[in-house]
Formats: structure tokens, C-alpha cells, sequence
């Protein structure tokens, strides 16, 4: 996971409810469309963008700051479609 062709992105949960199911769903979506592997980091802890669960184990309130990343620089349309999740408050 710790390649030199990672890229990661700090990201903050700006809408109101935080990442619940349906934002869970619409990063994981996103993150199933991979070639690699696609996590979240929240204080250390890192999981499986494409697993709705794994996600929302992570408790990401509003407020929340995350760190985006992906092992294959061919998944940046990937990548940039969840930062865009992110940075547009998942729609809400």
C-alpha cells in the first residue's frame, strides 16, 4: 500500500450528517470502479473505500477529517470523483 505511486488527498466532511449509508454507498460505487485498491484514514485507522461497512465503521461526523488514497495513479478519475463527493457534501 505504501508505494511511491500512492496519491493521497486530506479531505473534510462538510455536510450536515456526516457519511452515513448513502454517502457510504456513493464513495463505494466510485471506489468498486478501481483497478487498485481505493481507502479512507481516519486517526489511523484505514479502510476499504469499496466497502459500504468498512466505511461507515469509521464514524466520520461532519467536521471530520480523512485522508483519501489510491495505490494506482491510473485510478485519478477514480480518485477525483470521490474528492469531488467529498468537497460537494455528497449532494446534500
Amino acid at each position: 500500500m505504501n508505494s511511491a505511486k500512492e496519491l493521497s488527498k486530506e479531505l473534510t466532511v462538510t455536510n450536515e450528517l456526516g457519511v452515513h449509508a448513502r454517502s457510504a454507498a456513493q464513495i463505494a460505487a466510485l471506489a468498486r470502479k478501481a483497478r487498485s485498491g481505493v481507502w479512507i484514514v481516519k486517526n489511523g485507522e484505514t479502510v476499504d473505500a469499496a466497502s459500504i461497512i468498512d466505511i461507515l465503521t469509521l464514524a466520520c461526523g461532519q467536521g471530520s477529517r480523512v485522508t483519501l488514497k489510491i495505490q494506482n495513479p491510473e485510478d485519478i478519475n477514480v480518485f477525483n470523483d470521490i474528492v469531488s463527493l467529498f468537497e460537494n457534501g455528497f449532494g446534500e
